[in-house]
């Protein structure tokens, strides 16, 4: 296939050399300064199995221009949330007929965002179950245990990705998929507040206890609107906040058993609140916080995390220990609980 993806960023890389590793005709949309060092150093594609493999940089067609998409048979999206809506709207009008556009990326509102400017092709949603970090010029790892996961309606996507090494799970009810993975991206806002390697965040029981608490509240408010949650892990989401506060010893041994993370792991929020950049902490904890206000009520753990996050991102404190952030926390519930009363 001849597959574009828009927003070569360390998912697109990573999905693209995967791809391009199996035969596909690729080209990487994506920031000039990305490519420069694609060209440098080539593309490596790792993993937590021992896999890795270096395309090199002559042979990656890597541009910023966004009409290199327009003969691709299938266009992977991969930008940042808020960029979903500026770079369908750059798509739409210049695809081939028949293309499909798949939203791999993280929350909820993404496909919908991009069907709103795409509308003469199908907007499939997806979802990347697993964790990929850029550890190195032009070297992209996924460190840790988990399937793509996209819509019914790009079966031949799906194949092509499955054939890269890379399995692919095809699903009737997407937005319970997206809304398993969202349950654990709400750990994308305390591994970066924690600075750490996930492992090494994980390993703190004072850190799985925030996660913990932002997951029950996000259950519970699901729960209330009927939503549905399909679990990326080895094991039922609704478990998991359960799982997180037991003690170190134990939790060591259950989570063996749900997935693996290799010591290079880190979320993409802690990338971007090192480099400066803005995080999709609205799109993940907000959207929590968001279906919250829907329906009356308040989301004071996740609320607190979005705040900490942004205020983070613009030049606060960027580093808690465990057992303050879990303090902090605290603080914020007990207002979130003041305010529900009033």
């Amino acid at each position: 296939m001849k597959i574009a993806i828009a927003g070569a960023g360390s998912i697109g890389c990573y999905l693209g050399g995967r791809l391009q590793l199996a035969g596909h005709d690729v080209v990487y949309i994506g920031r000039a300064r990305l490519g420069q060092s694609i060209a440098e150093h080539g593309l490596t594609v790792s993993d937590y199995l021992g896999l890795s493999e270096t395309i090199p940089g002559r042979d990656c067609v890597f541009t910023e221009d966004i009409d290199a998409a327009g003969d691709a048979d299938a266009v992977l999206v991969t930008v940042k949330s808020a960029a979903s809506a500026g770079i369908a709207e750059s798509l739409a009008g210049g695809l081939r007929p028949g293309a499909h556009v798949v939203s791999l990326q993280n929350g909820i509102r993404n496909p919908a965002v991009i069907a709103e400017y795409i509308t003469q092709h199908s907007v499939i949603a997806g979802m990347v179950g697993f964790n990929v970090a850029h550890i190195a010029p032009g070297h992209f790892h996924q460190g840790t245990q988990g399937k793509l996961a996209l819509a019914r309606g790009a079966e031949s996507v799906a194949n092509a990705l499955g054939d890269s090494g890379l399995p692919t799970d095809l699903h009737d009810d997407m937005l319970a998929v997206q809304w398993g993975k969202l349950l654990v991206n709400l750990n994308n806002a305390v591994n970066a507040l924690s600075g750490l390697p996930l492992k090494s965040e994980l390993e703190d029981r004072n850190f799985r206890r925030v996660l913990a608490a932002a997951q029950r509240e996000a259950l519970e408010l699901l729960r209330r609107v009927g939503q549905a949650v399909v679990s990326p892990l080895a094991a039922p989401i609704t478990l998991m906040p359960w799982v997180l506060r037991t003690p170190d010893p134990i939790f060591s041994r259950l989570a063996r058993q749900m997935v693996t993370i290799d010591p290079q792991a880190r979320s993409s929020m802690l990338d971007d609140l090192e480099a400066g950049r803005s995080t999709e902490i609205d799109y993940i904890n907000g959207e929590v916080v968001a279906l919250a206000a829907q329906l009356g009520r308040s989301a004071p753990v996740n609320a607190t995390l979005v705040d900490l996050v942004r205020a983070a991102t613009e030049g606060s404190r960027t580093q808690w220990d465990g057992a303050e952030l879990l303090r902090e926390i605290g603080r914020g519930v007990g207002c979130g609980e003041r305010s529900a009363r009033a």
